[in-house]
């Protein structure tokens, strides 16, 4: 088959095969490429889609690039099952086997450092959200039922700092519950990543998110560090608490190690 060569990810030699039916971008199964200890691997992608002009064109529609993501994570998702890949970013392309076997070799050193960091290892996502009406002022005001008509203006001001005072202290609560979770998690871990929180109109999920990092965990010790997160599921009321992954190591891709701040 003719055509581009769309790279998902680095990783070691393995053995186990790939589940039965999987296809990548543009439905094309992935194969292995090979050159020394690692392969890369890839499927055929149609240059009329794939070419540095048409992606600039293709990445403005939205449907076309969920479409791609979701067939280059399930690419990743199938790898993860078998063995520790460094996965490439979206659309990473080069026009044939040679110009992939080039960028391996290229990069040889630098893959060879971070599939050593990441081996045995996945990825678990945490964010803590502050839910309930009060998390969300705006979205409260808007669905609640009208207050009682204050009485006089002092009662209008009473009531004004009664709901200021209550929205402080759940989010003292929530950044220190925040704060003790990710300190027990990171022990729990081999490295850790804290990102900046999502914003709740363009996440779509309910609430404030005050935590949302990620976790290098040892595959042996991933049991015991989700127990570790399911036990403060209910500590805190009004916060909640999500688990996502195992993932690929995404956010420990790069060569710099440690925890940002």
């Amino acid at each position: 088959m003719t055509g581009l060569r769309y790279v998902y990810a680095v990783c070691r030699p393995f053995d186990a095969a790939l589940q039965a039916q999987l296809t990548g971008v543009a439905a094309d199964p992935p194969r292995l490429l090979s050159h020394g200890d690692l392969v890369a691997v890839v499927s055929h992608v149609p240059e009329a889609d794939f070419s540095e002009e048409a992606l600039r064109a293709r990445l403005e529609d939205l449907d076309w690039l969920t479409a791609t993501a979701r067939a280059h994570q399930q690419v990743v998702d199938a790898l993860t099952a078998v063995t520790t890949p460094l996965p490439l970013r979206l659309a990473t392309v080069f026009r044939d086997d040679s110009g992939v076997r080039v960028m391996l070799q290229e990069r040889e050193a630098a893959f060879r450092r971070t599939l050593d960091r990441l081996d045995g290892r996945v990825e678990w996502g945490v964010k803590v959200y502050v839910e309930g009406e009060r998390a969300d002022p705006e979205r409260a005001e808007a669905s609640a039922a009208p207050a009682p008509k204050p009485a006089s203006g002092r009662d209008y001001l009473r009531q004004r700092r009664r709901q200021t005072r209550a929205n402080d202290d759940l989010w003292s609560r929530a950044e220190e519950f925040a704060t003790e979770l990710h300190a027990r998690l990171r022990d729990r871990a081999d490295d850790a990543r804290l990102h900046a929180p999502q914003n709740p109109r363009l996440s779509g999920a309910a609430g404030r998110n005050v935590l949302n990092a990620a976790y290098l965990v040892a595959r042996d010790a991933s049991e015991e560090f989700v127990e570790t997160v399911d036990r403060t599921k209910d500590d805190a009321p009004g916060i909640r608490v999500e688990l996502t992954g195992p993932w690929a190591a995404y956010s420990f891709a790069g060569e710099t190690a440690g925890e940002a701040s």
